[in-house]
């Protein structure tokens, strides 16, 4: 029947034709089974993967503690739910044939909102796991190039995304985007023109990425002497946060870009104050020192001795009292530079191992190493990582050996050990601010990670040195310098008070005090203004007692 009416609709154009046409298009039974075996199948293969990826290996990824692992399925379930559903759909539409207009139609559609869930997941994935992940991995270097960059990723790739994934969903549907694309070259150019200044602030942005004069939450003083602190670098604009306004500023990338900025965070937290300070002519010049050296000393949050400090923290009026189940001012002072003082003798007995290792290498490296000398460096190496807080662990399968370091269990008197018992005193100080409970363990555990990061490498280095063998001391110089300039500093002598005669006018001479405060970044950045004035409220006590204040 249906080959006569094809002959009849090819041999007289009648009313009938396009039924005819529509008959002829339809499928046969053996496609719709066909059809059908092949939905179900696909159907399977996609239940059997959604079951394996949601029910079998969530469970294993959280054994595993594998935090981005867990991120990735939990923001693909939904899209890939989809995804799966409409392409067993496509497979089987496929079997079908050319079906006619509307099969053809239904296909494109089929395609172009997968298109669109391909790009929702895509996007999803890189602003949540991705994007969690690379900040992860940002805290753990020292870089601040990644700082930066991350959160400009974090806004410009899921425009891209998104504006490629609405192009192709319409070119799937078959919509001819040439004229428009030639309709935007020129809407941009008229554009470009009328946004150069956005332009300008955009690539003032890249400029101050690839620089780096500072990282978010530094603090820094602007041409205008306003102190401020970065608190993200956007696309067009940074924002800043004014200090003594309690406000936020957002100041255009070109134009911070043009300023002389000082950055008062680098290269390290600490900041020297000065304090003026007059006192009678016929005081006993010697007799003053002492005193305002005691004083600044005393404080518990400034640079200097450590033994000086315990002596003359006691006699420091004016500080904080214990309430409650807190300590006191002085209490906790003490507490955290005991533990400082530890750390400092940990310090130094790392240096004297690392100049020892230094020297070996020096004396053996000549002409190339042999097993034992190896074996005699990677022994002084093993007293560091111990003095570290490290230890080897070494796994063997069969003929093949490998060795990491781990950890040490807390307890035992190294290094990391100490420096996690330093800054827990040290949040135990009654000056701090809620955020300080998230700044300084964040800080430290950082360093601690890059420490560890940087120790395993030093310890590849020397287990299989290779063409590295002859410059195995400059990694060792290298990393000793790392470790006083960007961990920890072994002590703190040029920064301890200096207290100077710097005129004499009339009836009082005139005394400089300059002195260093430990982490300006901490009470909200008010810290440095405190200390400054607790210091300046105690000359002026001590200096009365003593009949030798002028004003």
């Amino acid at each position: 029947m249906i080959y006569l009416l094809g002959q009849a609709a090819a041999s007289s154009p009648s009313p009938t034709k396009p039924l005819a046409t529509a008959l002829l298009a339809m499928p046969t039974a053996a496609q719709f089974g066909t059809f059908f075996f092949t939905l179900g199948l696909c159907a399977g293969i996609s239940f059997a993967i959604y079951v394996g990826l949601f029910f079998v290996l969530r469970p294993l990824v959280r054994k595993w503690e594998k935090d981005t692992l867990i991120l990735i399925l939990g923001v693909s379930q939904t899209p890939l739910t989809i995804i799966f559903t409409l392409i067993s759909l496509k497979i089987a539409l496929f079997n079908l044939g050319d079906s006619g207009e509307i099969m053809k139609w239904i296909q494109k559609g089929i395609t172009a909102f997968l298109i669109a869930a391909l790009t929702y997941w895509i996007t999803q994935l890189f602003t949540e796991a991705a994007v969690t992940y690379l900040k992860a991995y940002a805290r753990q270097t020292e870089a601040v190039w990644d700082d930066v960059l991350i959160p400009l990723l974090q806004n410009f790739i899921p425009v891209v995304t998104y504006i490629i994934g609405i192009s192709l969903f319409f070119s799937s549907l078959g919509v001819d985007l040439s004229g428009i694309g030639l309709a935007l070259g020129s809407i941009t150019v008229v554009l470009g023109l009328a946004v150069k200044d956005i332009l300008s602030n955009f690539f003032s942005g890249l400029v101050l990425l690839v620089d780096t004069p500072f990282k978010f939450g530094d603090i820094i003083a602007t041409s205008d002497g306003s102190l401020a602190i970065i608190k993200q670098i956007g696309i067009r604009v940074t924002k800043l946060y004014l200090i003594n306004e309690h406000c936020e500023v957002y100041v255009p990338n070109a134009n911070l870009g043009n300023q002389t900025i000082t950055n008062l965070s680098r290269p390290t937290t600490h900041y020297a104050y000065t304090i003026p300070v007059a006192v009678r002519i016929d005081a006993d010049a010697m007799m003053a020192t002492n005193i305002l050296r005691e004083i600044v000393a005393g404080h518990p949050d400034t640079l200097a001795n450590f033994d000086e400090k315990l002596k003359s923290l006691d006699s420091f009026y004016g500080l904080k009292e214990g309430e409650e189940d807190k300590l006191s001012k002085k209490e906790a002072g003490r507490k955290r530079i005991l533990v400082e003082k530890e750390i400092n003798i940990q310090l130094n007995k790392i240096n004297a191992a690392f100049e020892k290792l230094i020297e070996d290498i020096i004396i053996v490296e000549k002409g190339g190493l042999d097993v034992q000398e190896m074996k005699g460096l990677m022994k002084d190496y093993m007293e560091i990582l111990d003095l570290m807080g490290m230890v080897v662990i070494t796994e063997r399968k069969g003929k093949r050996q490998r060795s990491w370091l781990e950890e040490e269990a807390p307890g035992k008197q190294n290094l990391i050990n100490l420096v996690r018992l330093w800054y827990e005193a040290w949040l135990e100080d009654p000056d701090l601010v809620l955020e300080d409970r998230d700044i300084l363990p964040e800080e430290w555990e950082q360093k601690i990670e890059v420490l560890k990061i940087k120790l395993s490498k030093l310890f590849q280095t020397i287990s299989n040195p290779g063409v590295n063998e002859t410059r195995l001391d400059d990694y060792a110089v290298k990393f000793l310098d790392w470790i006083e300039t960007n961990f920890k500093e072994s002590s703190t002598a040029w920064k301890e008070p200096q207290i100077q005669i710097t005129d004499i006018q009339g009836s009082s001479m005139q005394f400089s005090v300059r002195f260093y405060i430990d982490n300006i970044q901490l009470e909200h950045w008010r810290r440095g203004e405190r200390v400054k004035n607790e210091v300046r409220r105690e000359m002026i006590r001590r200096l009365r007692l003593a009949h030798i204040y002028t004003g």
